[in-house]
Parts: structure tokens; C-alpha cells; sequence
């Protein structure tokens, strides 16, 4: 089978380009023949198809420069010609999207249906129903736009507080709107039934999405050797922002003298230090790679999702129950589906004193750490993932 995968960008920035990176080397290793269409643009990894890839767009430049950016969105700014060209000469059965918003622009799914490819179209995001994103509104979750419409991004202001950039998300929202996507989209492949639950609300055909948990990438859980003597802490990997709920987790913490480990950046990161950098019991270690991460969730006793948007399929509570590490996760979005008995415990999103009881409830616990890897590597395995969406592929 030719299979095109299509992201905006092409190299390991967020959970879509993993997913949309690890799917192609895995029906590449499967066999298969695959080409890969993007955005031109300095990070990219080196392939075969970089010189068919879509000429870089930025809203960060001069004024001519975010009005490609803006054509971009509606389908301009040599969009179009570049993917045409791969179109022709690759000849693909299947073409995969992934996120494709903004810096490619869903008219390549018009192109890749009206070439007679099957179209399938992973959502990494609510984009399809939110036109800024997220479902957040002023940091709390919102579905004003999901069922009716999409105004609401304009009059709210939600991308980024601007007035212009919400009234283009506005405009783009009614051009690209459900019932043109469908008729371009033979399949959406949603990570999470929670997410396959929101495009059902916002008006898509539940005939044609398909529920495919996401999978963790396998040379994260090459040779895995479960700890079951665990070190005596417990671990936040992600964002440091708001709508992660790490403030809430933080208030929590300092009710207790169990150790914390936080891992990662973001907009919050120098507030958070200055006010909770100085617990004894609380560690800020900044960024760490794939490789250090795995060893703190493989240590630690339990690890914490205390988000407070809709989460959608996250890959780090997929990675921490592989590691056979439990996980306290917030009953919101896509986290309590991952989350079993026996494998972590679930609380009230944004509530400090549900975190606490759960925090020290967790720590009591006898967990166990082989059975909860055991149980979540075939759950979430590649070969699983890639006969889904094989057979997805296939009709």
C-alpha cells in the first residue's frame, strides 16, 4: 500500500509530529510504501520528499509575511501547487493527515479526495470543533462553539486575546466547516471517546470516526525492566501552564512532606519556582530528555495528570502506565478511559483537596507495578495501533 502522512511540521515539536513520525516508520518497517508532506521549514528531519514540502509561512514576520500566512489557512500561499506535485508523482492509495491547520490548510484533504486517495484524518486537537483549539475560554473549558456557531472564538477573543487573529479563526471555522470536511473525509481516527464523543456533538457523522487509542512509541519500552522497588517520590511530566492544572498539584503538595519531582517548561515555570521553589518537599527539574524522563517514571511511586482542559489521549499517562508506574489523573477529557482499576486513581479536576486525598491515598497503596505494565504494553503497543488503522485504510 502507498501511504502519504501529512503534518504541518516534521520533526519531534509536539504528541501530533511523534504520532504522525512513529506511523510512518511503522508501515515503512511493515512494508509499506509511504512519503511524508509538510511544511518546509528548518527543524524538519531529512527525507526523501523535503523538496515537495509547502513553502514556510509564519504569522511572526512583516505584514507580507502574515498574509501568506493568512491566504495559507484558506488555501493559498503555494500550498496547493507543492501538494499536487506529490500527488502525481507519489500516487498515494491512502493519504493520513494529522494536524494540518493554519500552516498547510484542509484544502489539500478537497485535493487528496478529488485525486481518488482514501482520506484519513487523525485528530490530535478539538480544532474541528473549536476553532481556537482547546475548548478553553479565559482558561476555563468551553463548548460554546462546539454545536452552534463558530463566533464565539471572535467575540471571546480566544486566540491569543487578538482581535484579528480570533476573527481569522472565525473565518476559517466557517469556511472549513463540518459538512464540507466530511465530504472530503473518509474516516476521522479519534485517540480518545471522549474526543470521538465532541466531533459527534459538533455536527460529524459518527459512521465515519473511528476510536484508535494512540501507542507508545517502542523504543521508549525497548527491554523494559519494571522497577518494583520504588524510589520515594512521586513525578509531574509536562507543561507548566495553567490549563494543566500544575497549580492545583503545587497547593496540594505543600500539604504533605512526600517528595515531588516536577519535569518540564512553560509560561508558568519562573511564577511556580518563585512560590513553591523553596518547599522542601518540592523539586523543579526544568526540561528533561526522553531518556531522563523514562528513568523518573520509572522510579517514582505514582506519577500525577492534574489537568484541567480536555485532554485528549495524553502519551505521557500512556508512557507511565507502560513503565508500570500508576497514575493520579484528573476525571476530565480522554484521562479516566486510561486509567483502570488497580492502575491509578482519578479525582475532581481542579479541586486541591480531591488531589490531596488522592495523593495520599496513592502513596499508601500497594500498587503493583509488573501488573500494571504487563497490562498496558499490549493495550498500548504499536502492532495494535498499526492493525487499526490498517484495517481502517482498507474500508
Amino acid at each position: 500500500m502507498r501511504v502519504l502522512i501529512v503534518n504541518k511540521f516534521y520533526y519531534p515539536r509536539g504528541g501530533d509530529c511523534v504520532c504522525a513520525m512513529s506511523l510512518e516508520r511503522l508501515l515503512r518497517e511493515r512494508g509499506h510504501q509511504t512519503a511524508v508532506f509538510a511544511m518546509d521549514y528548518p527543524d524538519n528531519i531529512a527525507t526523501d520528499f523535503n523538496q515537495y514540502y509547502a513553502p514556510e509561512v509564519s504569522f511572526s514576520g512583516g505584514i507580507g509575511g502574515k498574509l501568506a500566512a493568512a491566504r495559507r489557512i484558506f488555501g493559498g500561499a503555494g500550498v496547493k501547487a507543492a501538494f499536487a506535485r506529490l500527488l502525481n508523482d507519489f500516487k498515494p492509495d491512502v493519504v493520513h493527515f494529522n494536524n494540518i491547520h493554519s500552516y498547510l490548510s484542509p484544502v489539500i484533504v478537497e485535493m487528496a479526495k478529488k485525486f481518488g486517495a482514501r482520506t484519513v484524518w487523525t485528530m490530535h486537537d478539538y480544532k474541528l470543533v473549536c476553532p481556537s483549539y482547546s475548548c478553553l475560554n479565559g482558561g476555563k473549558v468551553c463548548e460554546q462553539c462546539i454545536e452552534g456557531s463558530k463566533r464565539g472564538v471572535y467575540s471571546n477573543r480566544c486566540m491569543k486575546g487578538s482581535r484579528a487573529a480570533s476573527l481569522l479563526a472565525w473565518l476559517e471555522a466557517e469556511k472549513w466547516n463540518a459538512k464540507r470536511l466530511q465530504r472530503a473525509t473518509d474516516t476521522f481516527v479519534c485517540p480518545s471517546e471522549f474526543m470521538a464523543a465532541k466531533m459527534k456533538q459538533g455536527g460529524f457523522d459518527e459512521k465515519k470516526i473511528k476510536v484508535v487509542c494512540n501507542f507508545v512509541d517502542p523504543e521508549k519500552v525497548k527491554d523494559i525492566k519494571v522497577n518494583t522497588e520504588r524510589k520515594d517520590y512521586y513525578a509531574y511530566v509536562g507543561r507548566l501552564s495553567a490549563e494543566k492544572g500544575v497549580e492545583t498539584l503545587l497547593k496540594a503538595a505543600v500539604q504533605f512532606q512526600i517528595p515531588l519531582k516536577i519535569a518540564g517548561g512553560g509560561p508558568l515555570a519562573e511564577g511556580l519556582k518563585s512560590r513553591y521553589g523553596r518547599c522542601d518537599n518540592i523539586e523543579f527539574l526544568g526540561h528533561q530528555n526522553a531518556a531522563q524522563v523514562k528513568e523518573l517514571l520509572g522510579n517514582a511511586r505514582f506519577s500525577v495528570m492534574p489537568s484541567e482542559c480536555y485532554e485528549n489521549n495524553p502519551l505521557s499517562v500512556i508512557e507511565s502506565l507502560c513503565l508500570g508506574t500508576p497514575v493520579v489523573g484528573a476525571r476530565i477529557g480522554g484521562i479516566p478511559e486510561l486509567i483502570q482499576p488497580g492502575s491509578g486513581m482519578l479525582f475532581r479536576s481542579g479541586s486541591v483537596d480531591s488531589l490531596a486525598n488522592n495523593i495520599a491515598a496513592a502513596w499508601e497503596s500497594p500498587f503493583d507495578y509488573a501488573a500494571i505494565s504487563a497490562q498496558s504494553l499490549p493495550r498500548f503497543s504499536a502492532e495494535r495501533y498499526l492493525d487499526s488503522v490498517l484495517e481502517i485504510y482498507q474500508g
